[in-house]
């Protein structure tokens, strides 16, 4: 991550200082060695030597004008710093009082004073986003470290992060916050305890009330140490060299979790989907990590603590799963039979709550898996396992152990289905591989839907198509219903766009159909297929779309 860490520091004396920053340098671009060149390890050792020089001087140039006190101060000037390197990238981390470089010092001097001064969030403690393009953009978080002897028991430090990328920085904002919190509380529990010390020995707030009080000589009258070190207030011995790991790590780890990709073409509607998730998840846990208060949080219920959790689940725990499982969508409708299959996927084209209950999680997340590639990410709403029952509006496929009752309204509704896994009783005792399921287990698949699923819709009778045909691989198959997916987003695109952005008739609405190929045989089920995937179109499409719409009735009206 091209950026700088730093921690500040208000001293009571000179004001806001940079106590320590950790930056990364990357490593020169490799060209061809020429005659008289030096060596790499000598252009390495010589980058280092002028690195300390920098230092130095921007050290020098600080301490010239104006004397450091001890609290300004981390590593005395004949220090050498910390240095860590990435042996997979050869990434360089430094770590000293000031930039590596002259240039750095006054953007890295800037953002502390505006951290310590006028960019304050209220309550001075807390996050907050400045800067511009001329002196970067900067992530602060300002708080205090409890101080025996300090003005009003606590003094005040910032640990600010120096970029020139500002949407990186700001989609980041989640991440920083939550680790640079796990160092921040890790310094004042620390700086705690040696502050409760202090107090049971020499308790200092009634030794300030029963001496006469002078602002001249306040900092005098404090044993002359108004300006402690933050080794002091800790009394950790290795700080800086636990604070160089944990800066380091936040720069590496920060500059991996985010990585650019390159996408032929607009992004599909599933991508789209998986980003928007992601974000409300990390603004979620933001959200719970920044709940401040006396009263203790609320505890979620069971199945809120389920649904988050199950909500994203995804294909890479297929490999994870343990015993009997099913491999691939062919695979599941060898076991089921045609017939079988045939109806359990109409149930998941329509939309309609497909339950699998048994006492084999493992068997009945692989059949999720496998059953989930048939819809757009957006339809996805899973709770894999359960001990009670989940309504339909909550999830569209649900898990649930043998012994849960199926309520009377859900058994007997024509927008349900019901898998039951039965073991079964082998008389003898040979053992038998986890690939016969059907040796394991009898599927018993019931619902009240007396609606024939044997003419459509179109899409379902594509995917039999290609399932049925054994010279098609498993990978071929998997891209087939890739295509075929992409191919109905598209049309279901159009539909939304014409019924609920344009608000058009139903004659008009027929006519789309027609041309989208979704009438004829099995229409009633292609039109209640389009309408369930809309409901997996992502935020952003919906939102440009009635953005597109608003603007040009305007021009319109101009």
């Amino acid at each position: 991550m091209n950026a700088l860490v730093a921690l500040c520091h208000f001293c009571e004396l000179h004001g806001p200082r940079t106590l320590f920053c950790t930056e990364a340098v990357h490593p020169p671009s490799p060209s061809p060695p020429q005659l008289g060149s030096a060596i790499p390890g000598d252009r390495d050792r010589e980058v280092d030597r002028e690195g300390e020089g920098l230092t130095m001087r921007a050290n020098s140039s600080a301490t010239q004008r104006a004397d450091m006190c001890e609290g300004c101060r981390s590593l005395p000037a004949s220090h050498p710093g910390f240095v860590s390197v990435d042996s997979e990238t050869g990434i360089r981390y430094l770590s000293h009082q000031h930039p590596r470089q002259p240039q750095l010092f006054s953007v890295v001097r800037q953002a502390c004073v505006r951290s310590l001064s006028c960019e304050v969030c209220p309550g001075r403690e807390g996050p907050i986003f400045f800067g511009d393009e001329q002196h970067g953009f900067v992530f602060s978080h300002t708080f205090f470290i409890k101080d025996s002897l300090a003005r009003g028991f606590q003094r005040w430090y910032s640990i600010v992060v120096v970029a020139m990328d500002r949407i990186y920085l700001i989609n980041s904002w989640p991440f920083l916050l939550r680790h640079l919190r796990l160092t921040i509380q890790s310094l004042q529990n620390t700086a705690l305890k040696v502050f409760d010390s202090e107090q049971c020995m020499c308790p200092q707030r009634a030794v300030r009330m029963n001496n006469a009080f002078s602002p001249a000589v306040f900092p005098h009258q404090r044993s002359g140490n108004a300006a402690r070190s933050l080794t002091s207030l800790t009394q950790h011995p290795n700080l800086w060299a636990s604070l160089h790991s944990s800066f380091s790590w936040l720069l590496k780890a920060c500059g991996s979790r985010l990585t650019e990709k390159l996408l032929e073409g607009a992004p599909t509607e599933d991508t789209l989907v998986l980003i928007e998730r992601q974000t409300e998840q990390e603004e979620e846990m933001s959200g719970w990590d920044g709940a401040e208060g006396g009263g203790s949080n609320p505890q979620p219920s069971q199945s809120e603590n389920v649904q988050p959790k199950d909500f994203h689940f995804d294909d890479g725990g297929q490999e994870d799963i343990l015993g009997p499982k099913f491999k691939s969508l062919r695979h599941l409708r060898q076991v089921l039979g045609v017939t079988d299959f045939r109806q359990l996927a109409w149930h998941v084209l329509m939309g309609n709550q497909v339950i699998w209950r048994g006492a084999d999680p493992g068997l009945i997340q692989s059949a999720f898996n496998v059953l989930k590639a048939l819809l757009p990410v957006g339809c996805v709403r899973a709770v894999p396992y359960s001990p009670h029952y989940e309504e339909a509006y909550r999830c569209n496929f649900l898990g649930l152990s043998p012994d849960v009752p199926i309520p009377a309204h859900v058994s007997s509704s024509e927008f349900s289905l019901l898998v039951d896994v039965l073991n079964v009783e082998r008389g003898c005792v040979n053992p038998v591989s986890d690939d016969d399921i059907l040796s394991l287990y009898q599927f018993n698949i019931s619902s009240a839907n007396t609606q024939p699923t044997d003419k459509g819709p179109t899409l379902l009778n594509k995917i039999e198509v290609a399932l049925s045909n054994e010279n098609l691989s498993v990978e071929v198959v998997s891209l087939c219903l890739l295509c075929l997916k992409e191919e109905w987003m598209n049309k279901v695109k159009v539909l939304f766009k014409f019924s609920k952005v344009d608000g058009r008739g139903k004659e008009d609405t027929q006519k789309v159909l027609a041309l989208l190929g979704a009438t004829g045989p099995g229409e009633e089920d292609n039109v209640r297929l389009l309408k369930f995937w809309m409901t997996g179109l992502s935020k952003l499409y919906k939102s440009h779309l009635m953005t597109a719409v608003r603007g040009g009735e305007r021009t319109l009206s101009q």
